[in-house]
């Protein structure tokens, strides 16, 4: 039953999304930034309630109200395809995903991503990259959005912790923007690289921003870390008990 509602799931995103952005293509030309952002947005909260339906898939919010009201640089956990297509539907403000250029070339999916006001690198600009991306962050929260980096880059197993760059801290100290850090455990139920998706409830636990003034980015890359992991831990005990019982070995 979890491989057919899983293979089900594969055919609605296939069917659904194909559709649904080419209407974004039509209607974008036609629409201000914001209200394109709120379109592609429905995606998104149309996808999590068909996983909810259909894969059995909830979630639950802790700490909404340490959201701030003003520019934010948002760091989270990153385990799952599932908070990327969540936050956009969770959270009050538009956000400015931080991605590479290539994403762009991607049919559909990146051909939609061009037409939103996202923050894009371009690696071949060396050592400019970065001053692109302060560049088009500062814009972006000017105009009331906030941003949103994985620090650890990639996505990690469930019970483990992969290196904190930083790059969202960087940008952070930059714009002095505060940097509120997100836990969750939607690699619970939406592993990375796994076709089966499991029925269960993902916490996302948002803590209480911290200022980012006087500050050094390693300082600040510290204290996100620290918080998100030990919150990590604290939602999800089961899967770092098993981790840390695991012989090091194995965990290579």
């Amino acid at each position: 039953m979890r491989f057919l509602r899983s293979l089900l799931l594969l055919i609605y995103l296939v069917v659904y999304t194909i559709p649904y952005a080419i209407a974004c293509f039509l209607a974008f030309p036609f629409m201000r930034a914001e209200r394109r952002y709120w379109m592609a947005a429905g995606w998104c909260s149309s996808t999590l309630a068909v996983v909810r339906r259909l894969n059995g898939i909830d979630y639950r919010i802790e700490g909404f109200e340490n959201l701030p009201d003003g520019p934010a640089v948002l760091l989270s956990k990153h385990q799952s395809a599932w908070e990327t297509l969540a936050f956009p539907a969770l959270m009050p403000r538009p956000l400015c995903y931080v991605f590479k250029r290539e994403l762009l070339y991607v049919p559909f999916f990146g051909w939609a991503l061009g037409l939103l006001k996202m923050v894009h690198i371009n690696r071949k600009d060396g050592k400019y990259a970065f001053e692109s991306v302060i560049k088009q962050g500062k814009a972006r929260m000017e105009e009331g959005a906030w941003v949103i980096m994985f620090p650890e880059g990639t996505r990690t197993r469930t019970g483990t912790q992969g290196k904190y760059k930083t790059g969202g801290a960087r940008f952070a100290v930059a714009t002095g923007a505060p940097v509120v850090p997100i836990a969750h455990n939607a690699g619970r139920v939406w592993p990375r690289n796994s076709f089966l998706k499991y029925a269960g409830i993902v916490t996302v636990s948002i803590g209480k921003p911290i200022d980012t003034k006087g500050l050094t980015p390693d300082e600040v890359n510290t204290r996100v870390e620290t918080w998100i992991e030990a919150e990590m831990r604290r939602i999800d005990p089961a899967a770092y008990r098993a981790a840390d019982s695991t012989p090091a070995a194995a965990r290579i």
